[in-house]
């Protein structure tokens, strides 16, 4: 099973679906059972079509709906029910449905990879392209660059809060409305940045900023999820996780060269207007893709054109109640991070990783500008070794792809979570390598390429640090992985707000040697957690609360899916034993 890296959910298999494995809509609840499998006692009925037109029902196709389904196959498709509100019709996917976003076709399925990247791409580097304006920022408001420091670890604490909000809100009302309405607010605060008149009022709108544009970091990831079947998924996910960590990044040489060009009010603008012409590509292109709300919609449509009661399965045994979903939204992220060890510690290990990074945008002004003098657009320059080290990544991550479907077969489509820990053990170790190289050469005797270069090392060992990490958590909790990665987006997101704070005090205590090697210790000392969950992981799951029941539910879906197989070659075999009978008759 492949997975998402930020909070994201994945999609449920409804009956009449072409997927091969089983996935899940809701990470958070569990999967209903195939209608099929219900046995004798299911009655599957159809409405009878008459001599009504239903083509006025059928929906219009829209740039962001290029595909619709016959409205008239939809209402004459057989339907598990009797239409009454005591026993309604269960709405489900048809064979082959065009609405089914898993159907949609392999080139748009990329093309809405590539703009959801570059959607959450105008939001990471925004984070951090801040930094590139301090020489503006802080004479023109008299601030200290402690203070100014805060407008960039604010805004990574909205990244933490946002998506507590966005999470349920996504699930009840729609994954492309939510993520489209959220993009526009953080367009109005970014815009508002570049009319702030004190800093109080710029660290606000940078709280406010990340809080918004958060739902760019929860959104895609589940809705590459509900698009890709599991055996692309990890490739799309692999480029999709590029924005995220390129953005970071790359916006220290955007803001270093933008702002003594134009102004930093005029940096903020750009950001706006990029943010504003990726929404509208978005308005235009990005459809919507969770199944629950799709077949929610054709179920409101079918009951309005028949007069009987339809329902989606899951409307009917888990009923959407919008306070439950965000109460459970705030609560259970707390309980796994706190009761599950396997979430603590590796969310503490991707914690350190990501505060690190955001670390950097404190420290590397200090060690290339102040140590090389170098102006802020040079010193911006200082990440291509993080940047092209994370591009180096997303390959590793693919080729190890093809180690992990192996096992996948193997093990019959469902491979151990614990699969997915060698290449963080691997990143854990250059990653380290990294940061020594740093904290031993960020002097101005050597040439500055030499500590650039570190960034190389630290940029693919983040990555595979956090990517597996986060498919470790969800292939090891999928019933509750969105809660999971919830918690884990809280712990990261408050680390990488916190260590930017303390790095000019660290370093005028340290000295720029022994500060820059801190890091390098807290990663070490997180090195063991991943080795330890290779070896130990699967009993410490079973013993444990919700990894467990995560573990029998997994369980349950390698037995209905070995059912399925079972009763698809027992099919096939009748089918052929009949074909053959009727060969024998014609030629007797």
């Amino acid at each position: 099973m492949q997975s998402t890296v930020q909070g994201s959910s994945h999609s449920l298999v409804f009956p009449g679906s072409t997927s091969s494995q089983a996935q899940w809509s809701d990470p958070d609840e569990k999967q209903l059972d195939h209608p099929a499998g219900a046995g004798g006692a299911s009655r599957w009925t159809s409405l009878d079509p008459g001599l009504q037109d239903w083509t006025k029902y059928t929906l219009r196709k829209r740039p962001w709906r290029r595909r619709v389904t016959d409205f008239k196959q939809i209402v004459e498709a057989k339907y598990r029910g009797s239409g009454t509100p005591g026993d309604p019709f269960v709405v489900q996917w048809l064979d082959h449905d065009p609405e089914n976003p898993k159907n949609y076709s392999s080139l748009f399925k990329w093309l809405m990879t590539f703009l959801l990247a570059f959607m959450t791409l105008c939001v990471s580097l925004a984070s951090s392209a801040y930094t590139g304006a301090a020489g503006l920022i802080i004479p023109e408001f008299h601030c200290s660059h402690e203070v100014f420091l805060l407008g960039l670890s604010l805004m990574v604490a909205g990244f933490a809060l946002g998506p507590l909000m966005w999470a349920p809100l996504s699930e009840a009302v729609s994954r492309r409305d939510i993520l489209l309405i959220a993009l526009g607010l953080y367009i109005i605060f970014t815009a508002v940045c570049a009319a702030a008149q004190s800093i109080t009022a710029l660290i606000i709108l940078r709280l406010l900023c990340g809080t918004m544009g958060s739902a760019a970091f929860v959104i895609p990831g589940g809705q590459l999820s509900d698009m890709f079947e599991a055996e692309q998924r990890g490739m799309a996910q692999a480029v999709y996780a590029a924005a995220p960590f390129l953005g970071p990044t790359l916006g220290p040489m955007i803001g270093g060269f933008l702002s003594p060009a134009a102004g930093w009010r005029w940096l903020f603008g750009f950001l706006a207007l990029y943010a504003a012409v990726l929404t509208f590509f978005g308005i235009i292109f990005v459809p919507e893709t969770y199944a629950p709300v799709l077949l929610r919609r054709r179920a409101k449509l079918l009951s309005k054109a028949t007069g009987k009661v339809y329902m989606t399965r899951i409307d009917i045994e888990q009923p959407l109640v919008l306070k439950e979903v965000v109460k459970r939204s705030l609560a259970r992220p707390w309980a796994l991070l706190f009761r599950e060890p396997i979430v603590l510690l590796l969310s503490i290990y991707m914690a350190v990783v990501y505060g690190t990074l955001y670390l950097f945008f404190a420290a590397f002004p200090i060690v290339f500008q102040q140590g090389y003098g170098w102006n802020a657009g040079e010193e911006g320059l200082a990440f291509l070794g993080i940047m092209v080290g994370n591009l180096l990544a997303v390959g590793v991550i693919i080729m190890d792809n093809k180690r992990y479907i192996r096992i996948s077969k193997a093990h019959g489509g469902f491979a151990p979570p614990e699969s997915r820990l060698p290449p963080v053990i691997f990143g854990g170790v250059i990653a380290i390598v990294g940061l020594a190289w740093f904290a031993a050469t960020a002097d101005p005797r050597i040439h500055f390429i030499v500590p650039v270069l570190s960034g190389l090392p630290f940029g693919i060992g983040f990555i595979l640090v956090f990517m597996c990490c986060s498919n470790y958590l969800v292939d090891s909790y999928v019933i509750y992985s969105a809660s999971v990665l919830a918690g884990n987006s809280i712990l990261r997101s408050t680390f990488g707000a916190v260590f930017p704070l303390f790095a000019t005090y660290m370093y005028d205590s340290l000295g720029v040697h022994w500060a820059s090697a801190v890091p390098g210790f807290i990663a070490l000392a997180c090195f063991p957690f991943p080795i330890f969950f290779y070896k130990y992981g699967e009993s410490i799951r079973r013993r444990c609360k919700y990894s467990a029941e995560a573990a029998r539910f997994l369980d349950s879906l390698k037995s209905d899916l070995e059912r399925q197989q079972s009763r698809a070659s027992k099919a096939e075999e009748v089918g052929v034993g009949v074909a053959d009978g009727e060969r024998n008759d014609v030629s007797s």
